[in-house]
């Protein structure tokens, strides 16, 4: 008899961000199989980003279907949606194909196609780049914020050597000079720039100037 592997999976950032949860995605599909009278073989639970496949649970599951592979019984893979599966349409057709090579057929509940209806292999390749895409502009807007907050003088990210993260009364992040630190940063620079030490020297004084010795 045919049957199915759960594979849930949600990574921090996302269960944080949208609400994501593996006991819903693991109702809804138990729900399913349910419906359709599909019993429930194994469940695979991540904890992972899904830019790849070199994720703990997922690489354990192959190494089940390999073990499994001469028992001449077809198994479906079940998930919720496709960025559960994947969110590299690369990696994720490559995928597919070595699943079907071990006569294994993932499927996403929530966003169903019948693939031997050629037309609906266009919805699998949007399906599968969507999560890309929504991943490189989550990239580009991180990238570009930054870089305004920048030029409006506030920086956020963690601060160089030599300066310290402050924040206005207002809340908004910039970096100023750390009373210690930046002394001696600027001593090492005028050292270096001056060459009367090599590197190793201006970093042992440098050291002891931090420990109040020199």
């Amino acid at each position: 008899m045919r049957k199915d592997d759960l594979y849930i999976r949600v990574s921090t950032d996302e269960q944080a961000d949208k609400g994501y949860s593996t006991r819903d995605q693991e109702d809804r599909l138990r729900k399913y199989c349910e419906i359709k009278g599909i019993p429930i073989r194994d469940i695979y639970v991540e904890d992972h980003s899904a830019k790849s496949f070199k994720r703990p649970e997922w690489q354990k599951y192959l190494s089940n279907l390999r073990k499994s592979k001469n028992s001449k019984v077809g198994s479906l893979l079940l998930f919720t949606k496709r960025d559960r599966f994947s969110r590299n349409a690369g990696d994720a057709y490559q995928m597919i194909n070595q699943l079907r090579i071990l006569d294994v057929a993932p499927e996403a509940i929530e966003q169903p196609l019948d693939l031997t209806i050629p037309e609906n292999k266009i919805m699998l390749a949007f399906y599968l780049a969507a999560p890309e895409v929504e991943n490189d502009r989550r990239v580009l807007n991180i990238f570009h914020g930054m870089r305004r907050a920048r030029k409006e003088g506030r920086y956020m990210a963690t601060a160089p050597l030599g300066y310290v993260n402050k924040m206005t009364e207002d809340k908004k992040k910039y970096i100023a000079l750390h009373e210690i630190e930046a002394p001696i940063l600027k001593w090492a620079f005028e050292q270096i720039a001056t060459s009367n030490f090599n590197t190793e020297q201006i970093w042992k004084q440098a050291k002891k100037k931090a420990n109040g010795i020199g």
